[in-house]
């Protein structure tokens, strides 16, 4: 088996950052901060990472391009989460082993909740293990569901959610574990069937549970770890952050 791989999603526009820079290329602490998502994968003992460009492509190529542990994939349209992860399905093609997706433009995570979710994918034989966060502060978050005896059973999301399923605590950080294998099989099952007519990769979840296959939910990340940073007030909020922690 191969040792776990990363996908990490950085084709996205920075429109909420106001400014010209990609979003995963904002500097924090004098490191753009999807360096500090590469040093969690990397933590967490992934030693291939494919990087999904898209936005301004080439300049996040080149500012990355000292990584020797980097490959990239282009997602030349953004047509959602999903898809953005179908576009490493060649980077992948000989990879027998777990995968993490993770998100580009959260720089607290920490590699020891990585660890933790691939350590119950393996010990669990697991299809895909989500990772969640438990706040109040859910607002606009995936809401896990689970059943009367704490299975996992689906993501919702808010705008799709009832008032029971709005009250949930438990959200989706973006954060998931597959097995590599069933994660581009699920991939290929997934149809854009929303509003935004974008494949989520959210979907991969249900489809491998009607599938028979081991799908869990897994708490192991704060609610901190999980904040994407879209503004230049979240990204001065985490530069404080990480100084507190490095001081």
């Amino acid at each position: 088996m191969s040792a776990p791989a990363a996908v990490i999603l950085a084709a996205g526009k920075s429109t909420r950052m106001k400014s010209e820079l990609p979003k995963v290329l904002h500097p924090i602490l004098g490191r753009p901060m999807i360096d500090y998502v590469l040093d969690a994968a990397r933590a967490a003992g992934c030693e291939k990472i494919v990087v999904i460009v898209g936005h301004k492509a080439e300049e996040v190529k080149t500012a990355l391009s000292h990584h020797p542990d980097v490959e990239f994939a282009l997602q030349a349209e953004q047509k959602g989460t999903g898809h953005a992860v179908m576009m490493s399905a060649d980077n992948l093609a000989e990879h027998d082993g777990p995968v993490l997706v993770l998100a580009g433009d959260t720089p607290l995570l920490k590699g020891s909740s990585l660890s933790r979710l691939l350590e119950v994918q393996q010990q669990q034989n697991a299809a895909c293990v989500v990772g969640t966060a438990i706040t109040e502060a859910n607002e606009g978050l995936g809401r896990i569901v689970r059943d009367t005896n704490g299975s996992f059973l689906r993501i919702v999301e808010q705008k799709d959610a009832t008032p029971e399923e709005a009250a949930i605590l438990e959200i989706n950080t973006g954060c998931f574990a597959f097995d590599g294998r069933q994660l581009f099989k699920a991939l290929n099952q997934v149809r854009p069937n929303n509003n935004q007519a974008e494949y989520y990769l959210t979907d991969c979840a249900e489809i491998l549970l009607k599938d028979g296959e081991t799908v869990l939910a897994e708490t192991a990340f704060t609610i901190q770890e999980a904040l994407g940073v879209n503004t230049q007030e979240q990204l001065a909020e985490v530069a404080d952050i990480l100084q507190q922690e490095t001081a």
